[in-house]
């Protein structure tokens, strides 16, 4: 199989998702790696690394699209991109469906197959290609948080862990995923007081035997949140609705109960974001105020710590790689129902759930399409 590798075209994003290890890897087993030229510069690889590792570096990006059988990214296709997509080319990548529909029927009209990094789904309910960029992501959503809580950048002016005689920074969780553990553990300690809220009692008790004592769990109910958010001064979105639309649980009008300069950072917002008043935003220009309340929605936050991300998440998905580029997709998938559980649209049809309830798309069951 050909697999290509093309640069990352969205704004300050330096991952690649394939490291000369993970070409060397596929070129032994009888692969094709095509690495366009510089694609890996961002994440600490040259061009010479991925040359000695038996891949093929390429000038154009058009040349690796139109010559590989599966293109493996780290983020979504951008609309620089859709009008390479070939039918019939697998496209594996991270690409929340939910949250864009012309995204969505860019890769409908492509016919191509698109299995997504954040819908492979072990059977013990685990997404293995989401973790570990969802725990870079919680551990600089406080790293994040901390810098806009200065006064400079438009927040309160408050120290995340204080000083002696001077209480430390409240910092509001809304979630207790693999986000929100490592949101607490990284606000934790720093020094402040943490509050977590989540739905599941039984993963507040599991995070209970976990958590250091600055860390509160709390039921997540609406009354809860709203007397949370008065005192919070920075407030962490780690909800998750695997392939599906985040709920919006901060509504415009909850905005008014909050202090000025209050913080709310984002990371569901490659799903649409938990707050109403959210838009998707850059590392270039990360943030904007509303009604006094700093909105940091970055879409693609581990994309600023490209070193340690890249490694976390091949170390994750190269295995799903190798399966594929080995198998084909179709056999890859039968034999593997964590990466059938990946596939979101083939020839043109929709085939995970809430993708199609997203925008009111016919449902098509993905095993129907495994030869």
């Amino acid at each position: 199989m050909i697999i290509g590798i093309p640069k990352e075209l969205k704004t300050n994003e330096n991952r690649i998702s394939l490291t000369p290890g993970g070409a060397e890897a596929l070129v032994a087993n009888g692969h094709s790696v095509l690495v366009e030229t510089g694609a890996g510069t961002g994440s600490g690889f040259s061009d010479e690394q991925y040359l000695f590792a038996g891949a093929h570096i390429e000038a154009a990006a058009a040349t690796i699209w139109a010559a590989a059988d599966m293109i493996v990214k780290v983020k979504e296709p951008i609309e620089a991109e859709w009008s390479h997509i070939k039918p019939g080319q697998i496209i594996f990548t991270y690409f929340h469906f939910a949250a864009s529909e012309p995204l969505t029927q860019a890769h409908i009209a492509s016919n191509a197959i698109c299995i997504a990094y954040e819908t492979v789904e072990l059977p013990s309910r685990e997404l293995p290609l989401l973790t570990p960029m969802s725990e870079v992501a919680g551990r600089m959503a406080v790293q994040e948080g901390a810098k806009y809580l200065e006064k400079l950048q438009g927040g309160r002016g408050v120290l995340l862990g204080g000083v002696p005689g001077v209480p430390p920074a409240r910092v509001l969780i809304l979630g207790g995923g693999v986000v929100g553990m490592n949101a607490a553990k990284m606000a934790a300690g720093l020094g402040a007081t943490v509050i977590i809220l989540d739905t599941s009692l039984e993963k507040l008790r599991q995070l209970s035997h976990t958590m250091p004592a600055n860390v509160q769990l709390v039921f997540s109910n609406r009354h809860n949140l709203l007397e949370q958010i008065t005192s919070a001064d920075l407030i962490i979105g780690a909800v998750l609705i695997p392939g599906g639309v985040t709920p919006k649980l901060l509504r415009r009008e909850d905005l008014k109960l909050m202090r000025k300069g209050t913080v709310i950072v984002d990371t569901s917002i490659d799903q649409g974001g938990c707050s109403e008043t959210i838009h998707s935003t850059t590392h270039e220009n990360p943030t904007f105020i509303v009604d006094g309340v700093v909105h940091y929605g970055v879409t693609n936050m581990p994309g600023s710590v490209p070193v340690t991300s890249t490694l976390a998440l091949t170390n994750a998905t190269f295995p799903f790689v190798l399966q594929l580029a080995d198998k084909g997709w179709q056999r890859a998938l039968k034999e593997s129902p964590a990466l059938l559980k990946g596939l979101n649209i083939v020839d043109g049809k929709v085939t995970y759930k809430k993708v199609a309830e997203a925008f009111n798309l016919e449902y098509h069951l993905p095993y129907t399409f495994l030869n």
